[in-house]
């Protein structure tokens, strides 16, 4: 807390659940850590249903943050989980396009429709996918971030999201 300057952590994820560590302890000593005021929300990474269930008799989560973008839905049960439980779902690489991005893709094509980015329509597609959906790209230069926030302004169609859904 020094370090960062800040007297409380508004967000702490666990970021892989150890496998052999009990569960109970690995998010008990961030429960106590709660308790004492230095974390304000505990959150969770790289998860299945199975241990999100089980980590909340444990912890209140506040977060889930998964592998999840518009080429890779893999936790696609998780994210169903955190909508019905409202719990954020911060997709991890949320910007990985691959071929939909290509000249002539899906994500491209539409871009173009849109006078957007095959990135920006990637974060619009997700940002249309749920409302407990929070994309954090990382970005290093002002004009990305600029970019980036400016695809919260798109609005896709019914048919683009659907394309773009069935384009994987």
């Amino acid at each position: 807390l020094r370090h960062l300057g800040v007297e409380c952590i508004d967000l702490y994820q666990l970021h892989r659940i150890d496998e052999k560590v009990p569960l109970a302890d690995q998010l008990g000593e961030l429960v106590l850590l709660q308790q004492e005021g230095k974390i304000r929300h505990i959150g969770v990474s790289e998860v299945t249903v199975h241990q999100l269930k089980e980590a909340r008799t444990i912890a209140a989560v506040a977060s889930v943050q998964n592998l999840f973008n518009v080429a890779n839905r893999n936790a696609e049960d998780v994210l169903e989980y955190a909508e019905r439980e409202n719990i954020a779902f911060i997709p991890w690489f949320p910007l990985a396009t691959g071929e939909l991005a290509r000249f002539g893709g899906p994500l491209d094509t539409a871009a173009k429709q849109h006078g957007a980015s095959p990135s920006q329509l990637a974060l619009a597609w997700l940002l249309r996918r749920s409302p407990v959906m929070l994309p954090i790209p990382g970005t290093s230069k002002t004009s990305h971030l600029e970019k980036n926030t400016e695809a919260a302004c798109i609005t896709l169609t019914d048919d683009e999201f659907d394309t773009l859904a069935a384009a994987v």
